[in-house]
């Protein structure tokens, strides 16, 4: 068994929420930079932009509103992955707070 006393152990969590918080950040980056514009969501985008003007020429106006509402899905897609990037970005500073004021408590 091990012993801790008190200052061991809240020096212990500290480092636990503190190494929680980095890879909280780093996570949170990855999903900012590379998944909120990725190359389906591209090709998706570009097919969809492909029927909607098919939808003009034959005028076609159910299948335009049906591309409308995908673009719109797509667009409400990359809104809420940003979301989460900033999100877990947010929870690394309350992370890395929680853990500085641990810290300070000794």
């Amino acid at each position: 068994m091990i012993n801790l006393n008190a200052n061991d152990f809240t020096l212990t969590l500290a480092l636990i929420l503190a190494v929680m918080g980095v890879i909280t950040f780093f996570v949170g980056i990855i999903i900012l930079a590379f998944k909120v514009k990725s190359d389906e969501f591209t090709s998706i985008t570009e097919q969809s932009a492909k029927l909607m003007e098919k939808g003009i020429v034959e005028d076609v106006s159910e299948m335009m509103g049906n591309t409308t509402s995908l673009l719109e899905t797509i667009n409400q897609m990359v809104k809420t992955k940003a979301g989460i990037g900033v999100f877990l970005v947010l929870i690394t500073f309350v992370l890395f707070g929680v853990a500085y004021y641990l810290i300070t408590s000794l």
